[in-house]
């Protein structure tokens, strides 16, 4: 789930440098518009971070939250966003479509 960071002031952040091929740069800057680019690397890094970390306790969603919803087998032990149910790995459940645009976990029966 997309998780908004407070941006620290620079003086609370170290200079790290890494080599972008000129077209990704350009990329990255059309897609970054007013925020600019570095804004929208931390953003997606700190993303990355809390997507792979594991969450035991997700933040739970309300069900006006779900836009849509498919059919899916979990491949992993998930947890239900709307009720904090336990989705077993190979068990039966549905991926909703946020209004935010993430995918979450629902088990079978929570809405």
């Amino acid at each position: 789930m997309q998780t908004l960071h407070q941006m620290p002031a620079t003086t609370d952040m170290e200079v790290t440098s890494i080599r972008l091929e000129r077209e990704l740069k350009e990329k990255l800057k059309e897609l970054a518009g007013g925020q600019g680019y570095q804004a929208l690397i931390r953003g997606v890094l700190w993303d990355y971070i809390e997507n792979r970390q594991p969450s035991p306790i997700q933040k739970r969603i309300s069900l006006e939250q779900i836009r849509a919803s498919v059919t899916a087998t979990a491949q992993r032990d998930e947890s239900c966003a709307l009720t904090g149910k336990a989705i077993r790995s190979q068990e039966s459940m549905f991926l909703g479509l946020t209004t935010n645009g993430d995918w979450v976990p629902l088990s079978v029966g929570s809405f």
